[in-house]
């Protein structure tokens, strides 16, 4: 195996700043758009999720509002049962959702909170891939 190298003729690195954080921060509250996929053979469904990214300030207040909530839902002694934490992980996920593209029955559904857990709850394949996509830095790395 070949040793890595390290130095600077090497190795291009790129230079970050305090403001390229923030930028990048700003650009994930935006979302970007998921085009979601058949589960089985990949093919566009016409659905689509726009998406804030891991390190927005939209998936930060989802994620502690879910720390408060299951602290809330937790029995005297501290726990909470499976079916509880399923549904506070999906209104989480519903949470970091800011838009979409989606019909019933040939009209666009409206897009509402309790929707976008409806829809989500409808098959676990269609959480997987909103909940992948979240969690992916590089879909959101420049802006959508």
């Amino acid at each position: 195996m070949t040793p890595l190298k390290d130095t600077p003729q090497e190795i291009e690195r790129q230079s970050m700043d305090f403001q390229d954080i923030l930028s990048g921060i700003a650009d994930q509250d935006k979302g970007a758009w998921l085009d979601i996929v058949d589960p089985v053979d990949g093919t566009p469904t016409g659905i689509r999720f726009r998406v804030a990214g891991p390190d927005s300030e939209t998936q930060h207040r989802a994620r502690l509002k879910l720390a408060d909530d299951l602290a809330d839902a937790a029995d005297t002694s501290g726990r909470v049962s499976a079916e509880t934490r399923e549904k506070l992980r999906l209104d989480c996920l519903a949470r970091c959702v800011l838009a979409w593209e989606i019909e019933s029955e040939g009209k666009p559904l409206p897009f509402t909170h309790k929707n976008v857990v409806r829809v989500l709850g409808a098959g676990t394949w269609l959480q997987a891939q909103v909940d992948a996509f979240a969690s992916d830095r590089a879909a959101f790395r420049g802006g959508a």
